[in-house]
């Protein structure tokens, strides 16, 4: 008895053709964002920052932000010793920057996946019910545009107490209304198709047509809007930090000028302790912003994004 051999095709099975699906998506959308020049320079740049906060424990170990063991005198210029110079404390600017950046980068992140999350469930419900549910919640959405986002952050973190989860969730919950408009409208566009109306006369629930079908469809807007979101966040947690209402036990980029301000390095001329965390915040917005573009670019080719 003889069997006959089965196509390879025919063996694989539903999760096998899954991971082969995502596995060419992931190929061709790396073929098509190296192609932009900004967006590879972008990335390039979040990778030597990102090396830079990883290894920080290594490279400058966790006791540079110590007071009492600081190894230089205050305030001295940049110098072999010192290439940033040092604070008011006499700490090594280069070491207090590079520690930083492991709480810049950190609550930049955590704060727009905050914000996307919140403002793509808002957005995918509004579009899918409609009605007076999607009345309300686009009210509300408006509410929250026409108020200064610094504003309702700094009022949030005013009223709770100082640490790192209230300036993620200050500037969270105040920086989604611009993802929720943009992911509801997404949203319309996705529900007028016809393969949703086939979906729901198949018994398609509301949760299946908002996770198997619109979510898939308007996922794309979302990491692109993450993306950009992150470069708003960083300059965020650096103004609140700047203002005073960060966590005060810990480094990061806004946190030094917050201190240098104090120190009054603006009116003494002690440019090494104001230039160096403010070119990283400006840099780091920079990359994200060019990453983000590329990405919108790739995944969206209609928009037609400049290389």
């Amino acid at each position: 008895m003889t069997t006959e051999a089965t196509p390879p095709a025919a063996q694989a099975g539903p999760r096998s053709l899954a991971r082969q699906r995502r596995r060419r998506s992931v190929v061709r959308f790396w073929t098509r964002y190296r192609t932009h020049r900004a967006g590879l320079v972008g990335l390039a740049a979040l990778a030597l920052f990102a090396l830079v906060a990883l290894t920080a424990p290594l490279t400058v170990g966790s006791d540079v932000s110590s007071v009492t063991d600081a190894p230089g005198r205050p305030l001295e210029s940049p110098s072999g010793q010192f290439p940033l110079g040092t604070d008011q404390f006499g700490r090594n600017l280069l070491g207090l920057v590079v520690w930083g950046s492991r709480v810049s980068l950190l609550v930049g992140l955590l704060a727009a996946v905050l914000s996307v999350a919140i403002g793509a469930v808002v957005g995918i419900t509004a579009g899918h019910f409609r009605g007076p549910y999607a009345t309300v919640m686009m009210r509300i959405t408006d509410w929250f545009l026409v108020m200064p986002t610094l504003v309702l952050a700094i009022a949030l973190a005013t009223v709770m107490s100082r640490s790192l989860g209230t300036v993620v969730l200050a500037i969270g919950v105040t920086a989604w209304p611009t993802t929720a408009r943009l992911v509801r409208a997404q949203t319309l566009a996705v529900e007028s198709r016809p393969y949703i109306e086939r979906a729901k006369a198949l018994g398609g629930g509301h949760w299946h047509v908002m996770t198997r079908h619109v979510l898939p469809n308007v996922m794309p807007l979302i990491l692109a809007q993450t993306t950009l979101m992150i470069s708003s966040s960083v300059l965020a947690e650096a103004t609140l930090a700047f203002l005073g209402l960060g966590d005060p036990t810990v480094i990061s980029w806004g946190g030094l000028l917050q201190d240098a301000r104090e120190a009054g390095a603006v009116s003494a001329g002690d440019w090494w302790y104001l230039v160096p965390p403010g070119i990283a915040i400006a840099l780091v917005a920079v990359a994200f912003t060019l990453c983000g573009r590329a990405v919108e670019s790739v995944l969206n080719p209609r928009l037609g994004v400049a290389r």
